[in-house]
């Protein structure tokens, strides 16, 4: 029987993939982005994948390198030999014997449900219930760029296609008041604009920028003040005329319980990583949807894998606003699966085919590996 299917094989290694430009986020740099990858086969020979992405201000031990050696030795041993339709008693076993590494629980629930609905060969989509929506919508980004350059990539957002952009902000305010300005000026009231100060304002600084960008009518303020500050955050909520998202502040589901108790969010934005799999990002959606709350899927850097598994839980739930944030393919030079997502014309038709619907290639694997 299907069902009595095993783990026979479980693989995970870190990669380094190299980014088309440097890209700036509160206040850290980077030209590469690390994840680490799985591939889990179960004694029939039936194969799944998938790829978890840190943030690239993840330190010890919760780096792309440090969750590939977390699932090859620590984890690896308890998993040989059960039975991988079995995704609680799977995913119980990795929170008893890990509990701060949720990528590594992600990237290996994933996997298992890949190749589920391989075997089944059913989509992902269809495993979760359904998309809702035929395509999903992404969201541009803007960076911490002088006015008049910030107004001219918005600009090419728009001409791409893209209905939704975040504009940075953080480092100085005076420039920043001037780039929202200057970007509402230049792409209309059409657009829906966001701000993400990546925690880098106090809670007067907040309040200030707000206030000089009140007429711009923005969809959501992310992540004003540091992530532990959930009073601070509160008291923004309560005093700013634009919406307020927590980002940084939801870490787990733990966390996420925790802005709710604090009042301090109209949004909630995390990916597939941050819940621990897609099963247990279905788990968080709910919850914030039982607490009223619109939850922005995605994260800014990620390899194909875990971009497709936001997508497509991003199409499955009504409480999740459009303009995804997984737009990882944008930022990376190359890819790591056999298939390209195209996702440069701001949408993306939710795929049908069985699991993630993209297969690893290995010669890139091994090009971009590092451990």
């Amino acid at each position: 029987m299907i069902s009595d299917l095993k783990v026979s094989s479980l693989e995970a290694f870190a990669v380094a993939m190299p980014l088309v430009d440097v890209f700036t986020s509160g206040g850290k740099s980077k030209n590469v982005a690390k994840s680490v990858v799985v591939r889990i086969t179960a004694s029939d020979g039936s194969v799944g994948i998938s790829s978890a992405d840190p943030s690239s201000r993840a330190v010890f031990p919760e780096r792309a390198e440090d969750l590939s050696h977390t699932i090859n030795k620590k984890l690896k041993p308890m998993l040989i030999g059960q039975s991988l339709f079995n995704i609680n008693l799977i995913s119980k076993i990795i929170s008893n014997s890990t509990q701060t590494q949720l990528g590594a629980r992600a990237a290996i629930e994933t996997a298992c449900v890949d190749l589920i609905c391989r075997r089944l060969g059913v989509s992902l989509s269809d495993y979760l219930g359904g998309a809702l929506t035929p395509t999903v919508d992404f969201n541009g980004w803007v960076g911490e760029l002088p006015p008049d350059n910030a107004a001219v990539e918005a600009v090419g957002w728009v001409k791409a296609g893209f209905k939704s952009m975040k504009i940075k902000v953080g480092s100085d305010l005076r420039q920043d008041i001037e780039r929202v300005l200057a970007i509402r000026d230049v792409v209309g009231a059409s657009v829906r604009l966001r701000m993400d100060a990546n925690e880098q304002y106090s809670v007067k600084q907040a309040l200030e920028l707000d206030e000089a960008v009140k007429n711009c009518d923005l969809e959501l303020f992310e992540q004003p003040v540091i992530r532990s500050d959930l009073e601070g955050l509160a008291e923004v909520r309560r005093r700013c005329k634009a919406p307020i998202m927590a980002d940084e502040s939801i870490s787990d589901h733990s966390s996420l319980l925790r802005v709710i108790r604090a009042d301090c969010a109209d949004y909630v934005k995390f990916g597939v990583a941050q819940a621990g799999g897609v099963l247990a990002a279905g788990k968080m959606i709910s919850t914030a949807a039982a607490a009223g709350l619109k939850v922005v899927m995605g994260h800014g850097f990620g390899l194909n894998p875990s971009t497709m598994a936001e997508i497509i839980v991003g199409a499955a739930f009504e409480n999740i606003i459009p303009g995804l944030e997984c737009v990882g393919p944008l930022k990376a030079a190359d890819t790591v699966t056999k298939e390209v997502l195209d996702i440069s014309p701001g949408y993306f038709a939710v795929p049908n085919s069985p699991g993630l619907s993209v297969t690893f290639d290995d010669e890139k694997l091994a090009r971009y590996r590092i451990d």
